[in-house]
């Protein structure tokens, strides 16, 4: 069975990666000995804030007709299979798809992590771009997609100088 999503069960999905994102971002900031990856961390989770706000705000100017369910869901499995990839598409706020931090992990290890995270959600929100209706909802997710490709390059030179 091929399960298909309305515009507004996709921003929920998108809402909950950024949740995790920020989560992540704070927990692993808690970690942090150096006080410029501390900051970079902390950054980044008030960023991925802003994109959850963002996505709140596109779901709440959805039409009804964009709200509208796309499958039949007597037993609310869509609800549960969006909370699944919400949790562990992009995979911010996870170690992997199942572990949280543990604590053990080098700061090189918490940024390879996130960095894997951003690629993730880019890839996501790249797919997302489709389902929504308007232009400037367009741009919007757009902008946020370019903030994420940010993300991996500031990620990517923090790594570069830990190694």
């Amino acid at each position: 069975m091929s399960i298909t999503f309305n515009a507004d069960e996709i921003f929920e999905m998108a809402e909950q990666i950024e949740r995790n994102g920020a989560k992540f971002y704070r927990e692993a900031a808690e970690k942090a000995d150096d006080a410029d990856v501390k900051k970079m961390l902390l950054d980044l989770a008030a960023m991925e804030d802003g994109h959850q706000q963002t996505f709140s705000q596109m779901r709440k100017e959805l039409t009804d007709k964009e709200k509208e369910s796309n499958v039949f869901d007597p037993d609310n499995e869509v609800a549960l299979y969006l909370q699944t990839m919400a949790d562990f598409h992009g995979t911010e706020g996870k170690v992997s798809s199942t572990e949280k931090l543990t604590g053990s992990e080098s700061m090189a290890e918490i940024l390879k992590i996130a960095l894997q995270a951003e690629k993730n959600s880019i890839a996501f929100y790249v797919g997302i771009k489709d389902v929504v209706a308007n232009k400037e909802s367009k741009d919007r997710v757009q902008a946020i997609i370019i903030e994420e490709m940010a993300h991996v390059s500031t990620i990517g030179a923090k790594l570069q100088l830990l190694n």
